[in-house]
């Protein structure tokens, strides 16, 4: 047996395991009080990529996803985890390898106060395009989950294994009249596992305050404050922002965010990273009826250079789309457009990629999918031999094991 069917298996057992897990032994006072919605799919798919500098090359992939939420409303809970192995059938071997995706989230309400935590890590063989778990053709959905959470790896690459851990908390004060504070911070850490890359670290700071004008409307000022290091050089640099904005309920289908603001962006050796003022700006709209789902984003500001420059500024644009056609039938569309320039000179990077996927439902729990990805990348300036250099296609097609949501009751 080899290591996809392996793991095609072990995923089956310890998936189709789980409603028997969380679902309590008894009801009674000693039964575990666990509730909420669960959902697992299990994929097997082939696929094609062609164009790659690597060659061409042909990989089959077996994948597994869960989902799970208490259903809580003071104090929901929330999982999302994809995780799978792809073994080449021909071509090179640089596709081969597993790839693993998890986030957390836990939110408390109290009253006046609300507390947010949240955790996401991922392991990757490449640079995240489409889709939660950011391997392209795998047959997950796309365009449902929007680019969640946004990548700091804004230069694509190839055969590059990257462990990706960032961990929020926030807390929010009701303050009355439709006005409330908060505070948070977050860090991460971007770490690659065969060197060819920067060693990242992150850590921000942020605190607001959000007025409430009327039912549909708001207004938000925030302090950021980030700062980057690369503990393998000893080089670092921090950002000072303050955003103004302005939040838009449209209707129950339909929301708009924007702010914006000046940023600061130095540090104490201006030889390392010059001292510079630039502009921060984040844009959502998010449109959500029956069985379609719209959201579009965008983003800029200074960020730690996606594991290839000692800083730079990003632009980034990206959208998904997502459209039932009954019960049986769905189509996605995905796609980004990332520019990143260098804070010292070390030219701009333009990257861009789109994915489109077709999942049928052929019998109760089973569906096919085929979906078709394009990336291409370009810049001004040299970069390593293992970033995308090229337009490079993929093409996949699968099959999916999918039961419906389980109502998991105590």
């Amino acid at each position: 047996m080899n290591a996809s069917c392996k793991l095609l298996a072990i995923i089956f057992v310890g998936c189709t395991s789980v409603p028997a897990q969380v679902m309590p032994a008894s009801t009674g006072s000693g039964g575990l009080p666990v509730t909420g919605y669960l959902h697992y799919a299990i994929r097997y798919g082939q696929s094609a990529e062609l164009g790659s500098k690597y060659g061409d090359w042909q990989t089959s992939c077996s994948s597994a996803s869960l989902s799970y939420s208490n259903g809580n409303q003071r104090l929901p809970f929330n999982m999302t985890y994809i995780g799978g192995y792809t073994s080449t059938i021909s071509g090179p071997p640089e596709s081969t390898g597993a790839f693993q995706h998890l986030s957390l989230s836990q939110i408390g309400a109290w009253r006046k106060w609300v507390m947010m935590v949240s955790d996401d890590v991922s392991y990757r063989p490449q640079s995240p395009t489409t889709g939660f778990s950011g391997i392209p053709g795998i047959g997950e959905p796309i365009g449902v989950f929007g680019p969640y959470p946004p990548s700091s790896q804004t230069i694509l690459t190839l055969k590059t294994p990257v462990v990706d851990n960032s961990a929020n908390g926030e807390i929010r004060h009701i303050l009355g009249h439709g006005t409330f504070f908060s505070a948070g911070g977050s860090s991460e850490l971007l770490r690659y596992l065969d060197g060819n890359g920067f060693n990242t670290n992150t850590q921000m700071a942020n605190a607001g305050v959000t007025w409430r004008v009327n039912a549909r409307n708001s207004l938000t000022s925030e302090y950021l404050f980030s700062h980057f290091s690369y503990p393998d050089y000893g080089i670092s640099f921090q950002t000072n922002s303050a955003m103004f904005g302005f939040t838009r309920q449209w209707n129950r289908k339909l929301s708009t965010d924007v702010s914006a603001g000046p940023q600061w962006t130095g540090n104490s050796n201006s030889s390392e990273v010059p001292s510079s003022i630039g502009t921060a700006a984040n844009a959502a709209l998010d449109y959500h009826f029956k069985l379609v789902s719209v959201n579009l984003i965008y983003s800029r500001g200074t960020n730690g250079g996606a594991g290839y420059l000692f800083g730079s500024r990003s632009d980034n644009v990206s959208a998904g789309i997502s459209k039932g056609f009954g019960n049986n039938l769905t189509l996605g569309l995905e796609g980004s457009y990332l520019r990143t320039a260098g804070l010292i000179g070390n030219g701009v990077i333009d990257a861009k990629y789109g994915g489109v996927q077709a999942s049928r439902r052929v019998g109760r729990y089973l569906s096919v999918f085929a979906n078709y990805t394009a990336m291409d990348q370009s810049s001004s300036s040299a970069l390593p031999a293992n970033t995308l250099s090229q337009l490079m296609y993929v093409v996949g097609f699968g099959i999916e094991l999918s039961p419906r949501v389980t109502h998991i009751k105590r």
